[in-house]
């Protein structure tokens, strides 16, 4: 009786044994969580995006018809995937190249080490938001027109290649100096990722909506425009009237002053809430103070 119970229990409780894991096993998973991941970053910063999230639905309707056995789609699926895995490879190529590019260029070790690094100080500094505001502005006073688009989550790679690099810190004299009459970049947007300046004379897509006042030229229907397929924000200084505009998720606000500009900058800053809320307790206690000396 004891061999048959020893028996059952050695036959059906074997599935369940752990394997055994070794630290070359554990650091195999660790690496290649680490390239899965590079790889898929990339993916999301190159046109190669939406390409992929198109290929992925055709798969969950293929998947419906294996459930629902529906024959004649199965059949010419099967007869076709060869080509389609050849024309994929075809159209993604120069994604494929670049991405290998990249990667050939990462300093790891630095992105190992600086990971959390963005998420820890926002998307870009208050110097930058201040740097931004005070050129906008400075801009505005001599009627000289600028168009800036400054990256949120959506990646703007594809409109920047459009453009030519610049990769300088963000300040107010060189944005100044990018956009001033006959200087060869100051025809088209400027670009900026974090505290940089990436690109300038970017080309940007005009928005079809017929709402936008006809007064309003091709910088606000660029910024628009961009807007509208990004959740990037546009600064637009009117060269007509050196009044400062925010494009934002296809809106257009118009005719900002410095704080309201500094409000609109704010939201796609993503700084830290406990940052957020020690300012918030620092004003507070400045305008408490303030009300004692009045009231003295």
């Amino acid at each position: 009786m004891m061999e048959r119970i020893t028996e059952f229990t050695s036959e059906y409780l074997s599935a369940f044994r752990v394997p055994h894991v070794g630290i070359l096993d554990v650091l195999e998973i660790l690496i290649l969580t680490f390239l899965i991941y590079q790889v898929m970053i990339m993916i999301k910063n190159a046109r190669a995006w939406t390409f992929l999230k198109g290929i992925a639905v055709v798969v969950i309707f293929l998947g419906v018809a294996v459930v629902l056995n529906m024959s004649t789609i199965i059949w010419v699926a099967e007869k076709m995937l060869t080509l389609v895995a050849i024309a994929v490879i075809v159209a993604l190529q120069p994604e494929i190249r670049r991405m290998i590019e990249q990667i050939g260029q990462k300093n790891i070790l630095a992105e190992l080490l600086s990971f959390d690094y963005k998420e820890r100080q926002g998307r870009f500094s208050d110097q930058t938001l201040e740097e931004l505001i005070k050129a906008c502005f400075e801009m505005g006073k001599v009627r000289t027109g600028a168009l800036i688009v400054i990256e949120h989550n959506s990646p703007l790679v594809e409109y920047e290649r459009t453009g030519i690099a610049v990769d300088g810190l963000v300040t107010n004299q060189l944005l100044i100096n990018i956009f001033e009459h006959n200087t060869p970049l100051h025809d088209g947007a400027v670009i900026i990722r974090g505290d940089r300046v990436i690109s300038a004379t970017c080309y940007l897509p005009l928005t079809d909506g017929r709402t936008l006042s006809k007064e309003l030229g091709t910088r606000h229907r660029a910024g628009v425009g961009i807007s509208e397929l990004t959740d990037s924000m546009t600064i637009i200084v009117s060269e007509e009237t050196g009044k400062v505009s925010v494009a934002y998720k296809g809106d257009l606000y118009y005719n900002l002053t410095p704080d309201t500009l500094r409000e609109k900058l704010e939201l796609i800053q993503d700084k830290p809430q406990e940052e957020k809320k020690s300012k918030f307790w620092k004003g507070r206690k400045k305008k408490t103070s303030n009300e004692k000396e009045n009231n003295e």
